[in-house]
C-alpha cells in the first residue's frame, strides 16, 4: 500500500465510523409501543460498537504506519540551488510551520524606518548621517525568498513521494 492510499483509507473509515455513530444514536433506544427497526436491536447495536472500534483499531494501524514510514523514509529537494535531504517527517515539520517562522525571521532585518541624510547638531555643524545595517539586504533577500517558497516546493514532492512510496507495515 501506498502512503496516499492509506491517506485517503483513513478518511474512509472516519467517514465509516461517523455513519456507525449516527446509526448507535439513531437506533440506541426506542419506546416500549414502538416497533424496533431491527429483529435484535440490541444486538444490532452492540455490533456497530463493535465494529466502530474495529474501525478505529484500522485508523490507528495506518496511522502508525504512516508516521514509521515519514520518519524512516528520506527525501532529497533542491532548495536555493542545494540538495537538502531530511525524512518526510522533518519536511512536513518544516512544511507546518519552520519554514515560515525562518521566512519571518528573515524579515525582520529592516531599515526600522530610518532615514539617511543631513542633521544639524547643537553646535550648528553639519553632520552625515548613514544607516548602519547589522545584515547583508542581498542575503536577506535571497532567504526570504526561498522561505517563502519553500512550502509551495514540499507539496509538490512530498505528493509524488505519497504517490509512489510504500507504506511500512507494523507486525499486527
Amino acid at each position: 500500500m501506498k502512503i496516499i492510499e492509506a491517506l485517503k483509507q483513513i478518511k474512509d473509515l472516519q467517514k465509516k465510523a461517523e455513519d456507525l455513530k449516527a446509526k448507535v444514536a439513531k437506533h440506541s433506544a426506542y419506546l416500549s409501543y414502538e416497533t424496533p427497526m431491527y429483529q435484535d436491536q440490541k444486538k444490532q447495536v452492540s455490533e456497530w460498537i463493535q465494529v466502530h472500534s474495529d474501525v478505529l483499531k484500522e485508523i490507528l494501524h495506518l496511522r502508525v504506519s504512516i508516521q514509521k514510514t515519514n520518519l524512516e523514509t528520506n527525501v532529497t529537494m533542491i532548495l536555493g540551488g542545494k540538495s537538502i535531504t531530511k525524512s518526510i517527517a522533518e519536511w512536513i515539520h518544516r512544511r507546518r510551520d519552520l519554514a515560515s517562522s525562518e521566512c519571518k525571521m528573515w524579515q525582520q532585518l529592516t531599515d526600522r524606518g530610518l532615514r539617511e541624510g543631513k542633521v544639524t547638531q547643537s553646535t550648528g555643524e553639519t553632520m552625515e548621517v548613514k544607516i548602519a545595517r547589522c545584515y547583508d539586504p542581498v542575503e536577506r533577500d535571497n532567504n526570504t525568498d526561498l522561505y517563502i517558497n519553500e512550502p509551495s516546493i514540499i507539496d509538490a514532492r512530498l505528493e509524488i513521494v505519497n504517490a509512489v512510496t510504500d507504506l511500512v507495515e507494523l507486525s499486527r
